[in-house]
């Protein structure tokens, strides 16, 4: 950890002993801004009345204090736990219920590229005021959305506080990575319903790119294809040294599972027992937990960095 970091842990425990604990308020004022969609979007005031239709979304909006102005989410968005007690408007990715959000009035509705363009069009019909949010793909792309997200809500302060936090802690995972030599060869299984050509994250994808920037080599990135399969013979000749299970949390497979299929116990990540479940929620959602995702990869890519 920074030292920087430690004192900000430290002066912020200070300040909370000193005064009592209050919330700030939102910074009011008109806020425009053009949206992932090239639309302009305009608030007479920070928004109170929030609806989530991402699950980054929901954790972004909470992670810059603002959850108390959210007043629902999509069926995905289960963090953190707090969120799971509001009111879900339905799944993004298939059907909304526009009714439900009409009857809650909100103020804003913060989408992300699950929400198609017709999706958005239909809530615009409907006199809502819609804002997507880019899909980043780097972690200085992530930082923009948490500044934007900072204004439309009037917590421009927090939003600074979080992405100086989280560039912090993004140095010193670089610093303890700068002498690595060797960069392991990474296979991160996101779905094996098909045990004999799993699904894998290609070019392109957050997780290729945390997977490089934790020191590692992602086998998906020669793909075509943000998400594509490999056959299990191409597998087994790439033979990676790591194997990370996205799916398991989920009612996916176990290493055991993995061992136990035919022609894999040749490969080296088997051999050395180097096939781990993984957190895929800290990879595949755009939100703050990027950093602990690219933490905890460079952690098992090279754990003597971290001694």
């Amino acid at each position: 950890m920074k030292r920087s970091y430690t004192l900000l842990l430290f002066f912020t425990i200070i300040l909370a002993t000193c005064s009592p604990a209050v919330t700030p308020e939102p910074t009011a004022g008109k806020i425009t801004l053009t949206d992932a969609l090239d639309r302009t979007v305009t608030l007479e005031a920070p928004a109170q009345k929030i609806v989530s239709l991402a699950p980054s979304n929901t954790e972004i909006l909470y992670a810059l204090n603002a959850g108390g102005q959210v007043i629902a989410r999509d069926d995905y968005s289960n963090y953190p736990q707090e969120a799971q007690s509001l009111p879900s408007i339905g799944d993004t990715m298939g059907t909304i219920s526009f009714e439900k959000i009409t009857n809650l009035q909100p103020d804003l509705i913060l989408a992300a590229p699950l929400t198609s363009p017709e999706q958005v069009k239909a809530m615009e019909d409907l006199g809502l005021t819609v804002f997507m949010l880019p899909n980043p793909v780097t972690l200085p792309d992530l930082y923009k959305n948490l500044k934007t997200v900072g204004q439309l809500t009037g917590r421009e302060s927090e939003a600074e506080m979080l992405v100086n936090n989280l560039t912090g802690r993004v140095s010193a995972i670089e610093e303890k990575l700068a002498d690595v030599q060797e960069k392991p060869l990474v296979f991160y299984e996101l779905d094996a319903s098909e045990p004999a050509k799993p699904w894998t994250a290609g070019p392109g994808t957050f997780v290729d790119y945390l997977i490089q920037q934790a020191g590692g080599t992602n086998l998906g990135s020669k793909l075509s294809g943000e998400w594509a399969q490999i056959s299990q013979e191409e597998l087994i000749v790439q033979n990676p040294d790591i194997i990370l299970l996205g799916d398991a949390l989920y009612g996916g497979v176990t290493p055991q599972q993995v061992a136990a299929r035919p022609g894999w116990d040749q490969i080296k990540a088997v051999k050395n027992q180097k096939v781990l479940p993984f957190n895929d929620d800290l990879v595949s959602r755009p939100g703050p937990r990027m950093v602990d995702g690219l933490e905890e990869l460079a952690r098992i890519l090279h754990p003597e960095a971290f001694e």
